[in-house]
């Protein structure tokens, strides 16, 4: 990092930056969409350009996010445990321990605007759905939020989490389906060195036909460990997280093409604005479905 930059994030308080960097990519959003006549005509963009042009920048671009409110998140505490969760589709959700009421609010109703049927970050679609035959795999599980969605659908899951609170969360959460849900506190990667591993060393002896991945910027990494469950496996499916980095739906389409796979963007865009890097074209995929049967 330059000393400008360094100088920058300590005179210049967090709001003001934020506020800042949004408007340079509302700016440059809509100067590239202008730029671009070939734009003028696509239905995806012009669903984007007079949202972001009224309401600025937004991590989910479109009207459906109004319906979310943090407000109306009810969190309760589990008297045996101390821990606080809320009611997901009937089921308790549980958080980190030494998350805040409105802390937990927040991010319920963030998880639940990614999964909106309308949300560009939904894993699931009308085509692309779970089963009584599905094996599961969420890597960079967190919450738990999905796979507590479909864990009486399935028929087992695996859930990879390496953050210690998280893991003590997904316990309590997913105590009721013990026989079917295993918690394992590893990274998987391209190495299986320490508490890392590959996709291809794990899954060597056990089944597997569905990988949901959202880990942050490791997609790329995480599917290097899998070439040969990639290449040998099916039937297949996977929801993989392509907003991370700029090139990342391109890249990850190209490589599972050259595995076999069929590949489907889910409709519509991203503003990831946490990518201090982020450059035109702004707008980006968030996952692609693939599957080979």
């Amino acid at each position: 990092m330059s000393i400008p930059s360094q100088l920058y994030r300590i005179f210049v308080p967090k709001p003001i930056r934020r506020a800042i960097l949004h408007k340079q990519i509302k700016q440059g959003l809509v100067c590239y969409w202008t730029t671009h006549p070939e734009l003028k005509d696509n239905k995806e963009w012009n669903r984007v350009i007079p949202f972001v042009q009224t309401r600025g920048v937004h991590t989910f671009p479109y009207s459906f996010i109004d319906g979310y409110k943090k407000e109306e998140v009810e969190v309760w505490v589990d008297d045996n445990n101390g821990f606080k969760y809320v009611v997901h589709e009937g089921k308790r959700l549980f958080f980190r321990k030494n998350w805040s009421c409105d802390r937990i609010q927040r991010a319920y109703r963030d998880l639940c605007m990614e999964q909106d049927v309308e949300s560009p970050h939904r894993y699931l679609s009308e085509s692309f759905q779970v089963d009584g035959e599905t094996v599961l795999a969420d890597f960079g599980a967190a919450e738990g939020n999905f796979a507590l969605s479909v864990v009486e659908k399935v028929k087992k899951i695996y859930l990879f989490e390496c953050d210690p609170q998280w893991v003590e969360a997904l316990r309590h959460t997913f105590a009721p389906w013990s026989h079917k849900v295993e918690i394992i506190e590893r990274m998987v990667s391209d190495s299986n060195e320490g508490m890392q591993c590959t996709g291809d060393a794990f899954f060597k002896e056990r089944e597997i036909n569905f990988l949901k991945i959202d880990v942050d910027g490791g997609e790329q990494r995480l599917l290097k460990g899998f070439q040969h469950i990639l290449q040998h496996r099916q039937p297949l499916r996977l929801a993989l997280c392509t907003y991370h980095k700029h090139d990342d739906e391109q890249a990850f389409t190209d490589l599972l093409h050259s595995y076999g796979f069929r590949v489907e963007p889910s409709k519509g865009f991203m503003i990831f604005h946490y990518d201090k890097s982020i450059r035109a074209p702004y707008l980006r995929r968030a996952l692609i479905r693939a599957h080979k049967r």
